[in-house]
């Protein structure tokens, strides 16, 4: 015979309902913002042009990008070196095991009197 599930009386509860309720509010205040209509550049122009003739200092964008410029490089710096970390991390050494089990008499050394977690 099966029996009826039953609801889990426990912080769980709680705390899906707090993650509700912060959802549902947060739902509000944006449909209810006024954001306005979408600006853009004014003119014929394309401000990813005027990034490039300023990355390579040459005359010719429509835009002064230079402020565009500073931001972009800045970014592509901070995204190299998280790159660069995420391969550091990421990467194993070659000589040594991540863990050495313990021995069979519970002494934790290995042959050579090292310690069984290194």
């Amino acid at each position: 015979m099966t029996t009826r599930p039953r609801l889990e009386t426990n912080k769980r509860q709680a705390v899906g309902l707090l993650a509700f309720v912060l959802f549902a509010v947060m739902a509000a205040v944006f449909l209810a913002a006024d954001l306005g209509s979408a600006q853009g550049f004014p003119g014929e122009g394309s401000i990813t042009a005027s990034i490039g003739y300023a990355m390579f200092n040459l005359d010719g964008g429509a835009y002064a990008a230079e402020g565009f410029l500073v931001a972009f490089i800045v970014i592509a710096v901070v995204l190299d070196a998280a790159l660069d970390a995420a391969v550091m991390l990421a990467r194993r050494e070659e000589d040594s095991e991540a863990f050495l089990p313990l021995r069979a008499d519970g002494s934790g050394e290995d042959e050579e009197g090292k310690g069984g977690d290194r």
